[in-house]
């Protein structure tokens, strides 16, 4: 068996599972799609750079995150039907993805959450001396937000599906109440929410593009992370927290009940009510550390192939 993933060189999370995947399973992966038996389009929008004759030839595995149904227009159903005349199977990382996307096709869907590197993401007990690092107030409560929150068409609206509108209205009611709050932030385009902490007047710390390293020092500052998505295929940041043992609460998305207590998942206009549990999140996570998070992707693909054969 020998897997070609494609990559799109676009400094995203599919970049790094692509590399750990090439790392951690180097007997049957390859750079050489001639050689490939599968094609796994991890980075499903780059599909129009592999050359037809082997999308046709061989056999393809697409990965769809998420849909954003908002922007599922004309166009993006176009491209999902030439793809889908293409495609094999499906990948998702989890079920609400399938439920997106099984109205649109009829291809077999294999539902299964990315892997997460223990390596990457840990705990480190040490939180006054990180925020000393990063010149980051001892006695205030830090929140943080990893992912990108604002369109790139103008750099002004928010990026609705990640709900940065949803964050930083509840931002500012936990500051209205304590008035004690910064938040912490990374990642590109985030314009959006820092326009509205600046014009509620909530200080905030923004480093751009850090390495990994540095993020799970900054995962390991925060008091709290919020997810605050109206739609996910990840996100990873859950497993990241989870590992990291980062009090996280959730709207409910992508994989956040596979990971998260009931008790940390909450609904916009009941965010008081949400809780970390981070024992139980963790728990959780580390079934899908490296390298078992591989066993079901590896299963999965020797069962394809094998039935290819026949």
């Amino acid at each position: 068996m020998k897997i070609f993933i494609n990559k799109v060189g676009e400094n995203w999370i599919c970049d790094r599972f692509a590399q750990e995947w090439e790392i951690y399973n180097s007997t049957f992966s390859t750079n050489d799609i001639s050689e490939a038996n599968i094609i796994w389009l991890m980075a499903s929008w780059g599909w129009q750079q592999i050359p037809l004759q082997f999308l046709k030839n061989k056999i393809v595995v697409t990965t769809i995150h998420h849909l954003d149904l908002d922007k599922f227009n004309e166009k993006e159903r176009l491209n999902f039907q030439q793809r889908d005349l293409f495609t094999d199977f499906y990948h998702v990382p989890c079920l609400s993805s399938k439920q997106q996307i099984q109205n649109y096709t009829s291809k077999p869907i294999f539902v299964q959450p990315f892997w997460a590197n223990k390596e990457i993401w840990f705990h480190i007990n040490e939180k006054d001396k990180l925020r000393k690092e990063f010149e980051i107030s001892l006695n205030k409560k830090i929140i943080g937000s990893f992912q990108r929150d604002t369109e790139g068409h103008d750099l002004k609206s928010p990026k609705l599906s990640k709900g940065p509108d949803i964050f930083c209205d509840i931002v500012e009611k936990i500051n209205k109440r304590d008035n004690n709050v910064e938040v912490l932030l990374t990642g590109w385009r985030r314009q959006y929410v820092m326009n509205r902490l600046e014009k509620a007047g909530i200080n905030y710390h923004y480093h751009n593009l850090v390495d990994f390293k540095t993020m799970n020092k900054l995962y390991n500052v925060l008091d709290l992370y919020i997810v605050s998505s109206r739609v996910e295929g990840g996100p990873q940041a859950v497993i990241e927290c989870a590992l990291a043992k980062t009090p996280i609460v959730s709207t409910d998305v992508g994989m956040s009940s596979l990971i998260l207590s009931q008790e940390s998942i909450y609904e916009p206009d009941n965010f008081e009510m949400a809780k970390p549990n981070t024992n139980f999140a963790y728990e959780n996570a580390i079934k899908y550390n490296l390298p078992f998070g591989f066993q079901n992707f590896n299963i999965f693909f020797e069962k394809i192939l094998s039935e290819k054969k026949k």
